[in-house]
This record gives structure tokens, C-alpha cells and sequence, in this order.
């Protein structure tokens, strides 16, 4: 029996997933690319920390770290992240990416139900994603079908945390949106270029969680096919 990942029928499977990602981060490249040459009055650090002050949320601290698009917050800390060209650049796409951060930070700040859900679930998460096909292929290989569905579970975890983690994304992405104009970092005529970038970001979770769910459904459809298979093989 040929490890699925290798059948042509998995990559059918998961090809809607994969063109809307690939469309969706040419997008995020395109739109990013086109607003860093748009200027704003603040810089990518400044306009996020004038977001969470604002908000109360003082005790958050701001760090520039090396890469493209590494940015991130991070809850257990309590430290937001700005990759290199997002930290110090004066630009639309720079305060866009900043404040959609800052929106994580004020989720965390307020308790937002959602969010804390997803932070619970990160650690199943990266086990059912790093184990769940390693226990399915055993479960195959071995003929026991409880295994293979142990696997599917734990893979299930993966799922069950990009369905919450879509819209915690675009919660923050909305957040950033409002206080970019309420605060007037952004003027309201020039935010169509931080829509553009902040809603190509949202359409790079939407194809990570369609790959994901996909996914799941192509081990439950393989699995529940598999005596077919073997009797056909």
C-alpha cells in the first residue's frame, strides 16, 4: 500500500488548498511590496506601540527580530515581535502588519475567548501535526484500524486548531483596521492599501485551514476505503 502522501489522489485532494495559498501569498507578496512604498507618519514600532498604550496595554514590549514577515506576539511573554522591515519602516504596509500584531496583544490583554482557546490548543496541535501521520502509517502498516484512527485524531487536534485560529486572525486583522483609523495613524482614504495587505494575510489562513481540513478528510476517506483498496490491490 503506497504511503498517501506519494498518490496522486491526495495532491487532487488538497489542490483547491494549495492554488488558493500559492494565489494567496503571491497576494500578500504583491500588496505588501506595493504599500512599503506608501509612507505613514509613524514607523511599524511606533504606531503598535501607540496602539497597545492606548489600550492599557503598557506592559507589552516591542522587538525587532531578523527575517520577512516574521512577525508575531507572543502571549506567553508578553512581547510583540516585528521582523527587520516592519519594526523601523515608515510605511502603510509596515504600521498595517504592526497593528495587526498589537490586535494579538489586545486579544490577549482583554481575555478574548477565542484567542485563549487557541493558545490552549498550540501544544496538541504540534503533536497530532507531527505525530497523527506517523501513527496513521503505522496503523496501516500494521492492519489495525483503531492505531490508524488513533492518528486521524490526533491529526484532528491540527484541524480543530486552525478552525479557531482563522477567526482569532481576523479579529486582529479588523482590530488593526479600527484603531489605524480611530487613533489616526492611518488617514481613512489611505487604509485601501492596508486593507490590501491585511486581507491577502487573512486569505493565507483560510487556505491553511481548508489544506488542513482536507487533509483530514482525505486519512478518514482513505482509511474507511482501505479494505476496497486492499481487496482491489
Amino acid at each position: 500500500m503506497p504511503f498517501f502522501y506519494f498518490d496522486p489522489s491526495y495532491m487532487l485532494a488538497i489542490a483547491p488548498a494549495m492554488l488558493l495559498a500559492m494565489w494567496a501569498q503571491w497576494r500578500v507578496h504583491a500588496s505588501f511590496t506595493a504599500a512599503a512604498q506608501e509612507p505613514a507618519p509613524l514607523s511599524g514600532a511606533a504606531a503598535a506601540r501607540y496602539i497597545l498604550d492606548s489600550a492599557g496595554a503598557t506592559d507589552v514590549q516591542i522587538e525587532s527580530v531578523p527575517g520577512q514577515l516574521t512577525d508575531h506576539y507572543d502571549p506567553q511573554t508578553k512581547v510583540l515581535r516585528l521582523s527587520q522591515n516592519v519594526f523601523g519602516s515608515r510605511s502603510l504596509a509596515a504600521v498595517g502588519i504592526a497593528a495587526h500584531e498589537a490586535g494579538h496583544a489586545l486579544q490577549d490583554a482583554e481575555g478574548y475567548s477565542l484567542m485563549s482557546l487557541r493558545n490552549a490548543a498550540v501544544g496538541l496541535a504540534n503533536v497530532g501535526s507531527n505525530a497523527g501521520l506517523f501513527v496513521f502509517m503505522i496503523g496501516l502498516a500494521m492492519a489495525l484500524k483503531p492505531v490508524a484512527w488513533l492518528g486521524i485524531a490526533l491529526f484532528g487536534a491540527t484541524v480543530f486548531f486552525q478552525l479557531v485560529n482563522l477567526p482569532v486572525e481576523l479579529n486582529a486583522s479588523n482590530r488593526a483596521k479600527a484603531q489605524l483609523v480611530q487613533l489616526g495613524i492611518v488617514p481613512a482614504e489611505s487604509m485601501r492599501s492596508v486593507n490590501r495587505v491585511l486581507n491577502a494575510a487573512a486569505w493565507t489562513y483560510v487556505a491553511a485551514t481548508l489544506q488542513s481540513v482536507l487533509t483530514l478528510l482525505y486519512y478518514a476517506s482513505y482509511l474507511t476505503g482501505g479494505s476496497d483498496r486492499d481487496s482491489e490491490g
